[in-house]
């Protein structure tokens, strides 16, 4: 099977680009008429030609997300296990040259952390860290997932890249699911903002997905890191690489992030800053290009945007997250991986779902649904 890396190796950017500026009115509503959207329309969608279309985009991917998902949005929070880190990323609060205060949280600090967030509600877990295997290893995963494994029906990682062997570890511990953004698909920008560590390995790093997919992930997670590269043009190869997983790992569930740089310890600017409109073109092209992918919307984004972009194509957001080893529990927050815009309770969070219209969603998986039967 050709993977996504091989095809990346392949892919000519400058053509990419054109085939995005290049797009007129005309492809813009070919694009919006059609009932399944082609890679050509993916284009169209996202380019200038279609700005002045976003209002009917957006109702476009209202209707197609409730024939698809109905009126639920399922909440979910993040859990920092690790604060530690080897990369040297310019962009990131957790980089390893910063001299931040680090931790890692022993099995019972993060069993506090996670019972402070079954209280609040939360059956869905995203298990957080730095990339320093020293700390975050495989013994130390699967003690943790085990002890958690009463508290939450799905608990995904977000964590360094392992191997399918060490997936499949995870999963038979009790992970179903795996958040690996590979933050930018432009490999010569990927090299400028990854300096030092094996985060620096591009390749290596697009393949993972693929192995947690093999090794029987139930969720598979991608994304890009809004900032660091030409929005339009990561948003397309995200789309590619959204499609490559739905086609060759369909038993699978793709959710898909799109979040934007937020202030962190290391006071990085974004280099290539992309405005509400943009990041909202971006999201009603994601949806309409994917019809039946999870789209994720992360307390990086102010109250009053994801305010108003429920409905129109989001199905999956973080309420109340710590962003900091311990953060739930911890009286300051001092070595956090950036600040988070949107600091609403998740009780707060599921009313506005609930006076909008919609349903939020605690749980929509149980662990017996895989479990094996009886003999």
């Amino acid at each position: 099977m050709t993977t996504f890396a091989d095809t990346m190796e392949q892919l000519d950017l400058a053509e990419v680009d054109a085939r995005i500026a290049a797009a007129t009115e005309q492809d813009v509503a070919r694009a919006l008429a059609r009932e399944r959207r082609t890679i050509e329309d993916l284009a169209a969608l996202l380019s200038p030609a279609a700005a002045p279309h976003l209002e009917q985009m957006a109702r476009r991917a209202a209707a197609l997300t409730e024939q698809r998902f109905g009126r639920v949005i399922q909440l979910y929070a993040p859990l920092y296990l690790s604060n530690e880190c080897v990369n040297k990323c310019t962009y990131c609060g957790f980089s390893h040259e910063l001299p931040i205060t680090r931790r890692t949280l022993s099995v019972d600090e993060v069993l506090r952390d996670a019972r402070i967030l079954h209280d609040e509600g939360f059956r869905h877990l995203l298990l957080v860290s730095g990339e320093d295997r020293r700390h975050v290893g495989m013994a130390y995963l699967i003690d943790v997932v085990r002890a958690l494994g009463t508290l939450f029906e799905s608990i995904a990682i977000e964590i360094q890249p392992l191997r399918e062997e060490e997936y499949r570890r995870l999963v038979e511990a009790g992970v179903d699911g795996i958040a690996l953004y590979q933050e930018l698909y432009d490999a010569e920008r990927y090299n400028l903002y990854h300096v030092a560590g094996p985060k620096r390995h591009y390749r290596n790093r697009l393949l993972a997905i693929e192995a947690a997919a093999r090794a029987g992930m139930r969720s598979l997670g991608i994304g890009t890191l809004l900032g660091l590269g030409h929005w339009r043009r990561e948003a397309w190869c995200l789309g590619l690489h959204a499609r490559h997983l739905m086609r060759h790992f369909w038993q699978s569930r793709l959710a898909v992030s799109f979040p934007r740089i937020r202030a962190c310890a290391g006071d990085y600017t974004p280099d290539l800053p992309v405005t509400d409109p943009e990041f909202v073109q971006m999201l009603c092209a994601m949806r309409l290009f994917l019809p039946d992918a999870e789209l994720v919307l992360s307390t990086r984004e102010p109250a009053h945007l994801r305010d108003g972009l429920l409905g129109i194509g989001v199905t999956r957001m973080s309420a109340g997250s710590r962003t900091d080893p311990g953060g739930y529990t911890a009286a300051d927050h001092a070595g956090e991986q950036f600040e988070i815009e949107d600091g609403r309770s998740p009780a707060e969070i599921a009313r506005l779902i609930e006076a909008r219209g919609f349903e939020p969603v605690w749980k929509d998986f149980d662990r017996a649904f895989v479990a094996p039967g009886p003999p």
